[in-house]
């Protein structure tokens, strides 16, 4: 009951909003100029929240195997 919280900032709803729609390297190449503080909130905002999510993330496997990868997948 104590607690107060404040508004997000409109400079982390539109990073949000950015990290939601394209990834960061979109980002870069459509736009010159890029303030350093609003490139740290959009890559912020582009890294999953749940840990589900990043579990997944984590995970992901495209099925193809590396050729570098020597039999039982260590690498030679």
């Amino acid at each position: 009951l104590g607690k107060t919280q404040s508004p997000e900032s409109l400079l982390d709803i539109a990073a949000r909003k950015v990290a939601e729609k394209w990834p960061f390297q979109r980002v870069e190449e459509r736009f010159e100029r890029i303030p350093e503080p609003v490139q740290r909130r959009i890559v912020y905002w582009s890294f999953p929240r749940s840990e589900r999510e990043i579990c997944m993330y984590s995970s992901f496997n495209t099925g193809a195997e590396d050729p570098a990868a020597g039999p039982g997948g260590a690498a030679a």
